[in-house]
């Protein structure tokens, strides 16, 4: 038996996201009154359910699914009821596909990528200036924890996978949405929303935003196959 039931573990993550994203949009940053707002970083997209506009976004949203998928199967359970049953495989399948497409793979693309930027040049995607504005926990909330917390989701409950021309079609469709919306925020301001952009070259862009989309992908493929192996060892 586990020392923590999964359904506790999803419930305290939700809060921990709930309680980093109300501190950092509390937090009077300059970048917060330009154009696009806190939308316009990934790690805040991720942090609740959307795809690139916030890592914190996407995985507030896709624990808060969790966490309602756990109180509908408990209110439902010993119920005959066809209706709420159908619901319940819905909110299911609505969880599953979001860790699939977004939880996991953005989760991961922006852990590893920040982290490898950061030890190469900080400049380069977090200023030391944000320092001023964001303390160190804050930071470690929205660009370290997210790793440990998805996979700790993967290693206690089972997730079914889209099919994978699905999967990879719908990961394409988030990385390129984000990285139009990136050109989009650089055509209105005339400013990049990350430093390193700034000293890439029209042609290395290009490079560098195919390479992105390539690298969510494998990441898509990594969870699948982590998911997988968990689950029939298991069995």
């Amino acid at each position: 038996m586990a020392l923590v039931p999964c359904q506790v573990l999803r419930a305290a993550i939700l809060l921990s996201y709930c309680s980093i994203l109300c501190n950092y949009k509390a937090i009077d940053m300059p970048a917060h009154q330009t154009y696009g707002g806190s939308w316009k970083f990934l790690t805040f997209i991720d942090l609740c359910p959307v795809c690139f506009p916030s890592m914190q976004v996407i995985q507030a949203v896709f624990f808060g699914i969790c966490v309602l998928t756990d109180l509908s199967s408990l209110l439902t359970r010993g119920n005959d009821n066809q209706e709420q049953e159908r619901q319940l495989k819905k909110l299911i399948s609505l969880r599953d596909w979001m860790m699939a497409v977004l939880a996991f793979p953005v989760g991961v693309f922006v852990v590893t990528m920040f982290w490898s930027i950061y030890i190469y040049d900080r400049e380069l995607v977090y200023p030391k200036l944000l320092d001023n504005f964001i303390p160190a926990w804050l930071n470690h909330g929205m660009h370290t924890t997210v790793l440990p917390f998805v996979l700790i989701e993967m290693r206690t409950t089972h997730h079914q996978y889209p099919s994978r021309s699905c999967g990879l079609a719908a990961v394409c469709t988030f990385a390129v949405g984000y990285i139009l919306w990136v050109c989009w925020i650089h055509h209105v301001t005339g400013v990049w929303v990350y430093p390193l952009l700034e000293h890439l070259s029209p042609g290395v862009k290009i490079i560098f935003f195919a390479a992105v989309t390539v690298i969510i992908n494998v990441f898509y493929l990594v969870g699948e196959v982590l998911n997988n192996y968990i689950w029939d060892t298991q069995k």
